[in-house]
């Protein structure tokens, strides 16, 4: 009987198993199958709800050249001040579901808390710890439990909302109490939701989104987005050389456009805190402790640029704001969570970071 070609042999072996060569005397003596500690070398295991049924099985998808692909956000309903949208902002009526290790949902918290929308949207936080369950509720320093239905896992919500949902279980989520379902899952569109619709019900005279500047914001928040928010996890989450790469290189490319734009200006649009800055923030202030080392974004860190730190400092030192970041959270879930690249899930104790420290953002641009 012919021997099968070498090709088709290692076809058949499971993508879970790393091969090795046995023996080292110069002559080939088979292959060695070593079973890693971590099931699936391709990337973290996400999970995720297939016609309203959780499977472990889904992992950081990427493309042909290895490339991280996100997956879009799936509840694309807007919460309106006139309640034309069918959702009324009303005081109340909505809870905010968020990690506070995630700086998506982390957007969110930040514009409920500047806003002053506590009384007025309720809040659970999840537990930093992002296992093959998915996001859950606990008990630990930090976390929230779920009063709206007393869930153990964020994806009862999701099957809640949808029966048959099929996708990623993701945060923020921004529920509906009267209607029972969720609204919206897409950070960016809550925060303008929380800074425009909720007028009625937020501290008076508050605005990131000033008049005249909506088209500026919008185009800022654009441009740092592929590059910057999504970039530190295109290149984390990198599956080749060449996508690691090219997200490094464009990754920095834009953090030195922005380093210069601070030169000229104390904030991201000019003189006034818009919404762009703060979608900037919550990948800012998670870069020298997790970004730099975690994801290889090591180029340089926030500290080294002039403008970004001391504009990291300025933005953190917004009186609300420092409560909000929470590094236990931040780096317990980057890496714990993320076993296909911190298999030991040892946490660092480090980098030692200041950002309390004084600025020199106030006295430069008043």
């Amino acid at each position: 009987m012919r021997a099968e070609p070498l090709r088709v042999r290692l076809a058949r072996i499971p993508s879970h198993v790393i091969l090795t060569g046995a023996g080292g005397s110069g002559r080939w003596n088979g292959w060695n199958v070593l079973k890693p500690a971590y099931t699936h070398t391709r990337g973290t295991r996400m999970g995720r709800l297939i016609e309203g049924t959780w499977t472990k099985d889904d992992v950081v998808r990427t493309d042909a050249k290895g490339r991280f692909l996100r997956s879009d956000s799936v509840f694309r309903d807007w919460v309106t001040a006139d309640g034309s949208s069918g959702y009324a902002a009303e005081a109340g009526r909505y809870h905010l579901y968020v990690s506070l290790a995630c700086p998506w949902a982390h957007r969110t918290l930040i514009l409920r808390t500047l806003k002053g929308l506590e009384g007025a949207i309720s809040l659970s936080v999840v537990d930093y710890f992002l296992g093959p369950e998915g996001w859950h509720f606990s008990d630990a320093p930090g976390a929230i439990p779920d009063p709206v239905h007393g869930a153990r896992l964020l994806r009862e919500v999701y099957v809640k909302a949808r029966p048959g949902y099929t996708g990623r279980v993701t945060v923020p989520v921004l529920w509906d109490k009267r209607r029972g379902t969720i609204v919206n899952n897409e950070s960016r569109e809550i925060v303008r939701m929380f800074d425009t619709a909720f007028d009625a019900c937020a501290r008076e005279g508050t605005s990131f989104l000033p008049a005249g500047l909506e088209a500026e914001v919008d185009a800022m928040i654009d441009a740092n987005y592929a590059p910057i928010n999504n970039g530190v996890y295109r290149a984390g989450f990198a599956r080749s050389q060449e996508a690691y790469d090219e997200a490094v290189t464009e990754l920095f490319a834009r953090l030195d456009a922005c380093e210069a734009i601070l030169a000229r200006q104390r904030y991201l649009c000019g003189d006034r805190l818009t919404e762009a800055d703060w979608c900037l923030f919550t990948t800012l202030v998670r870069f020298d402790a997790v970004y730099h080392t975690h994801f290889k974004c090591n180029l340089r860190r926030i500290a080294d640029y002039p403008n970004l730190g001391n504009y990291l400092k300025d933005l953190y030192q917004v009186p609300g704001v420092a409560e909000t970041v929470d590094f236990t959270h931040i780096k317990g879930h980057y890496f714990r969570s993320h076993s296909s690249i911190n298999p030991s899930g040892i946490v660092p104790k480090g980098p030692l970071l200041d950002l309390a420290s004084p600025h020199d953002r106030e006295r430069r641009y008043g």
